[in-house]
């Protein structure tokens, strides 16, 4: 049976993780939380990998939800910035907490055997670390 509208997570948080799980939605806020404010093609760059339709789109999206604002000024060209909102900084503390867990474990990585970081990890994984 195929669904036409998604309906409404009854979980609190269901809406959120939905949100910033979509594919290079937490890039995105992690390049603005960390550089400030930043115009499109700068943003681009400072996210490798991304495609112009997928930055534009997750954009909409975070602007449309209030993590992001959008300032357009009418010049030739048009020069628009994107930056965090007031409500992404609640999120960004949460962040900079995941920064903080991640360099934690990336230290741990060497002393861990059979963890992440090891030839045998990179075998299994796929995943090759540095």
């Amino acid at each position: 049976m195929r669904r036409s509208a998604r309906t409404p997570s009854p979980c609190a948080i269901g809406g959120l993780l939905e949100l910033l799980t979509r594919p290079w939605t937490l890039h995105i806020l992690w390049a603005l939380s960390t550089n400030g404010p930043m115009r499109f093609g700068v943003l681009k760059r400072n996210i490798d990998g991304i495609s112009s339709r997928v930055l534009t789109e997750r954009l909409r999206t975070l602007e449309d939800k209030g993590f992001v604002f959008r300032h357009y000024e009418p010049t030739i060209p048009p020069a628009v910035t994107y930056g965090i909102t007031e409500r992404m900084k609640d999120i960004e503390k949460v962040l900079h907490q995941l920064e903080g867990l991640a360099r934690k474990w990336q230290g741990e990585g060497a002393k861990v055997g059979g963890g992440q970081g090891t030839v045998a990890h990179s075998r299994r994984t796929g995943i090759h670390t540095q």
